[in-house]
Formats: C-alpha cells, sequence, structure tokens
C-alpha cells in the first residue's frame, strides 16, 4: 500500500489566480507559506519558512478564488505531484505542487478581505477531472 497525501496549515503568500482551460475547467493556482520555528543547541531562535505551490480543480478553485486573500491561513489537504514542462524558451523545467481537494478557512478575516456569501464554502469539496491532454494547463 502506499499513500500520497500533504496536508497543510500554512499562510498563503499572494491572492489566489483564477485561470480556466480551454474546455472550461476552472483551476485556481495559490502558494503558502509554512513556518517552523525551532531553538538550536547553543539557544539561537530559528525560523525556517517552507513554500508550496497549490493547484486546485473545479469548484473548488472557483471558491478559493472568491474567498482567499493573500495572508489568508487555510487548511489544505491533496496529494503531492510533481510534473515537467518546457517553458518560453523550450527548456525542460520540472516542479511540484500540492494538488488541493480539501481547503478550510482558517483564522480571522485579514482587514480588507472579501465577504464571503456563502459561509459553508470552505467546506466544500469536488473530485479532480480525469487528465485530458487536449487541455492546456494555463500556467
Amino acid at each position: 500500500m502506499s499513500v500520497n497525501r500533504a496536508t497543510l496549515v500554512a499562510n498563503l503568500g499572494a491572492d489566489p489566480e483564477l485561470k480556466h482551460t480551454p474546455s472550461g475547467v476552472a483551476v485556481c493556482t495559490f502558494s503558502v507559506a509554512t513556518t517552523e520555528k525551532y531553538k538550536k543547541k547553543d539557544g539561537e531562535k530559528v525560523e525556517d519558512t517552507t513554500w508550496h505551490k497549490i493547484v486546485v480543480w473545479q469548484q473548488l478553485a472557483e471558491i478559493c478564488a472568491k474567498y482567499l486573500n493573500k495572508g489568508s491561513q487555510v487548511y489544505l489537504e491533496g496529494k503531492i505531484s510533481n510534473r515537467s514542462y518546457d517553458d518560453r524558451d523550450g527548456k525542460k523545467c520540472f516542479t511540484s505542487e500540492v494538488v488541493c481537494d480539501k481547503m478550510q478557512m482558517l483564522g480571522s478575516k485579514p482587514e480588507g478581505q472579501r465577504h464571503a456569501k456563502d459561509p459553508g464554502a470552505s467546506q466544500k469539496q469536488h473530485e479532480e477531472p480525469p487528465f485530458n491532454p487536449e487541455d492546456d494547463i494555463p500556467f
């Protein structure tokens, strides 16, 4: 048996970006930061921040784009995905990301955050669409 599951409690580093594939499927991308704080043996305090790329599909993508902002604290679950793509110069690039299928908003709203019209929206889930090589990923 194998398990590919990531669980994060993190803060958004920027507002989410919502795009649609040519077939109209919503995809939302954003980065989140997790910070580990600890003391070294000599007493020095260390703060280690790791950035994670997040990809969300379909209805949950629309919800993330509507309700999340830079600074929002979120609980995320999803699978770790590694993929390659060719950049604008034709160079092959590799990336790792969490393809999120669960999201829960946490904490208080940052000042100026959009108002939620559907208070239960953060708990909605979706199933990832099957991969279609004819759909261009818009990022």
